[in-house]
C-alpha cells in the first residue's frame, strides 16, 4: 500500500523525456514516474561526467528509500501527465488548457489534485473567474 498513487503504467517507468515542464498546472490527470536527481557535486556516485541524473521508480516509497540512503539526492519528486490543467500567467488570472502537458511536481502537491470531469470548472466557479 502506498501513501501516494503508483505509477499508471508501470512498465513505461524510466521512458520519459528527462526534460519537462516544472510545476504547475494545479491538477493532475496521470502519474508517470517518480524520480530521484542525484548531483555529483553534492556526493552523488559520478555517473555522467559530473552531470546531474536522476533515477526513475513507480511508487513514491522507492524513491524515497533511495532518496535518503543515497548521498547527493534529492527528495523524490514526480513526474505527472496533465490533459486538462490551469495555466496562471499572473496571479488570480487562469487560463483553462487542454492537450497533454507533461511536468515534474512537488510530491505532496499530488494530495486533492486528482482532476475529475468537473473539477476545473468547481475550481474556476469558485475562485469567481
Amino acid at each position: 500500500m502506498s501513501n501516494f498513487p503508483i505509477a499508471s503504467d508501470e512498465s513505461m517507468v524510466g521512458e520519459y523525456p528527462a526534460l519537462s515542464k516544472s510545476g504547475g498546472g494545479y491538477f493532475y490527470d496521470d502519474i508517470l514516474e517518480y524520480r530521484v536527481w542525484c548531483r555529483p557535486w553534492l556526493g552523488a556516485p559520478d555517473e555522467f561526467e559530473g552531470e546531474i541524473y536522476y533515477y526513475p521508480f513507480s511508487t513514491y516509497e522507492q524513491a524515497l528509500e533511495f532518496s535518503q540512503a543515497t548521498e547527493g539526492a534529492e527528495d523524490p519528486l514526480v513526474l505527472i501527465r496533465q490533459i486538462e490543467w490551469l495555466d496562471e500567467p499572473e496571479e488570480n488570472t487562469f487560463i483553462h488548457k487542454k492537450g497533454e502537458r507533461i511536468t515534474e511536481w512537488l510530491v505532496e502537491w499530488l494530495e486533492g489534485s486528482k482532476r475529475k470531469s468537473n473539477t476545473i470548472k468547481n475550481f474556476l466557479n469558485n475562485a469567481n473567474v
